[in-house]
């Protein structure tokens, strides 16, 4: 007999440190993701993108399921989630949810690292309101982001957590399948798993929890080490450092057919992260120093040499509009290079009113509110104009239809900037192509992203070089104001220990 499954979606990670909120238009646009999906548009759209919600679609097919798509949306990383969305679309999710009838599972398809203005805990929060509905008996699966801060309730509420492996994420569908195969067995099974869940004691910089390189890349091996025989899943989650609440950091997950299974899987894999403590660590330049040493490697090759602007990094709650290293492209008289995106809907309607072929002063970007940015008043030069849409087709957003709104490439002095109305990280060549940028004839590459941009990214380039420009998410988290974290965390690793009363000494 097939089983009657409903699958969902709300996905946010937030810095609560970043300058601008998560609003309902901001989900209802979706930025990177899908745009807000109800029912059959879900199923429709999802197709073939790389998203847990297209995995749990394309293993319902293999499995003979009967779907009940209830609705799904996601916003780009920023500051909270406002109340009036999260209350929204929590609300819409749970009235469909109570109107689907009888189901024999529930499949989300989460972050895992939610903070609404009025609660810390957005994906604990919505797995208890659902659990409520659905009952005790019937399971819940549910994917997380790598980057999830995953918190007591969360475990306590689902019967199971996968969370990704990669970091690009490019395994995000993937993940969905392995979720969707752990409900599978759930309902099969019909009674839960032993489950085992272990919280670290440090924070680690976003752009040293890439998985491509050491340490992460030895420690998610160790997956494949522990998970088999009566263990079914287990998960690695490096955590979000730059939420200001007291389950930010990073976490294990592990489900057996047993506690004792479940628990010696789970130590097996904090035992291999604390290890790798003191490796978290990379190079980082000031923005002049990064200039400086990719010019350096770009003199003698062919390849562009690509410059992460992790501080304003979008898909960490940056805004993208920082222009810290634009002033340095300029300053050090760089002519082959490009930047993107610069984020400014005032600069790009100016560029669209101008026409292409205008010169057109602007002070662009610089919006930030951060110090040390601020608008770079200029003359550019207006190359080319687009809509804005156009198919991301590299691995990370995986064949997602993209709309930036009207974007422009301006040029100024040599350097070509990608100037948009709408955020989205820089994590795919065709965010160049779209104004006319072909990446690979670039020297110098700057794009706002941390890890995301080396899946597309990687395989053009010389070098990749990590710069900190002023921005809104600092590359070291001993770096941010926090207030509220757990007591004896350490906020990098081998670094500080969070102290309350030093903390409050500090804001004061």
């Amino acid at each position: 007999m097939s089983k009657r499954v409903a699958i969902a979606g709300f996905l946010h990670e937030t810095n609560t440190f970043a300058p601008s909120r998560a609003a309902y238009g901001n989900f209802e646009q979706g930025g990177g993701y899908l745009p807000m999906s109800r029912g059959a548009e879900i199923t429709h759209r999802c197709s073939g993108v790389n998203l847990a919600i297209s995995g749990f679609v394309d293993y319902a097919k293999r499995a003979g399921w009967e779907l009940v798509p209830l609705l799904w949306t996601g916003a780009i990383p920023s500051a909270h989630v406002e109340r009036d969305a999260y209350e929204r679309i929590a609300g819409e999710i749970a009235d469909r949810l109570r109107a689907a009838g009888e189901i024999d599972g529930l499949l989300l398809d989460l972050h895992g690292a939610m903070v609404a203005e009025h609660l810390d805990d957005g994906e604990g929060e919505l797995l208890k309101r659902l659990r409520a509905i659905v009952g005790p008996q019937i399971p819940i699966s549910a994917s997380l982001d790598l980057h999830g801060n995953v918190t007591r309730d969360m475990v306590d509420a689902a019967d199971i957590l996968v969370a990704f492996r990669t970091y690009p994420h490019v395994d995000m569908a993937e993940t969905g399948l392995r979720a969707a195969e752990q409900l599978d067995r759930l309902m099969a099974r019909g009674r839960p798993f032993a489950k085992a869940f272990r919280q670290l004691p440090f924070l680690i910089p976003i752009p040293w929890q890439c998985t491509t390189i050491e340490p992460s890349r030895s420690l998610y091996a160790q997956i494949e080490r522990v998970e088999g025989g009566n263990v079914s899943s287990a998960s690695i989650l490096t955590g979000f450092p730059a939420a200001d609440f007291e389950d930010c950091r990073p976490s294990i997950l592990a489900y057996a057919g047993t506690q004792g299974e479940a628990d010696a899987a789970a130590d097996a894999l904090e035992r291999a992260f604390l290890e790798r403590e003191g490796s978290f660590a990379g190079k980082a330049y000031a923005p002049l120093e990064a200039i400086a040493e990719a010019e350096r490697i770009a003199v003698s090759v062919t390849r562009p040499v690509i410059i992460a602007d992790t501080q304003d990094n979008p898909g960490a709650g940056g805004d993208s509009n920082t222009t810290g290293m634009l002033r340095a492209l300029l300053e050090k008289d760089v002519r082959n290079a490009a930047i993107g995106l610069i984020v400014d809907p005032a600069s790009a309607a100016r560029a669209h009113a101008a026409g292409e072929g205008a010169d057109i002063e602007l002070a662009l970007g610089g919006q930030s509110g951060i110090p040390g940015d601020a608008p770079f008043k200029a003359t550019y030069h207006v190359d080319r104009l687009s809509d804005g849409r156009f198919k991301a087709t590299g691995p990370y957003y995986g064949g997602a239809d993209m709309n930036l709104g009207p974007s422009a490439c301006l040029t100024i002095d040599g350097v070509r900037i990608v100037v948009s109305t709408y955020k989205a990280q820089m994590a795919d060549r065709e965010m160049y192509r779209f104004v006319g940028i072909e990446p690979e004839d670039q020297a110098i590459l700057v794009n706002k992203s941390s890890v995301h941009f080396r899946a597309d990214f990687e395989p053009i380039a010389e070098a990749v070089l990590v710069a900190t420009a002023p921005g809104p998410m600092a590359l070291d988290p001993a770096d941010l104001p926090f207030t509220r974290l757990k007591p004896g965390l350490r906020l990098s690793p081998n670094g500080p220990a969070f102290q309350p009363a030093e903390a409050a000494r500090r804001a004061g």
